[in-house]
């Protein structure tokens, strides 16, 4: 396991400690997982995108070492949004 101080901002605000992947493993180049594009079953078009995780990782793996304040962001009453005519 290797661990790092990370902060996540849902649900709540916080910093954890996370397992990050394996730098050097073979599979997913310590990237921890790989993205496999599909297509649509009838056109074969684009549909999107899906994100296999490699083993070498666990991303559910997490605990909380402080909960953070919501900061809430303030508008300066002075200034405004219109047109000035």
């Amino acid at each position: 396991m290797r661990l790092r101080i990370h902060r996540q901002s849902w649900p709540r605000p916080a910093l954890i400690l996370t397992d990050t992947p394996r730098p050097n493993c073979w599979a997913c180049d310590g990237d921890g997982g790989h993205e496999r594009d599909y297509g649509h079953p009838e056109t074969g078009e684009y549909d999107g995108t899906d994100w296999d995780p490699c083993p070498c990782w666990d991303n559910r793996r997490a605990w909380t070492l402080l909960p953070l304040p919501r900061l809430r962001r303030r508008t300066s009453p002075g200034y405004s949004s219109e047109p000035p005519f």
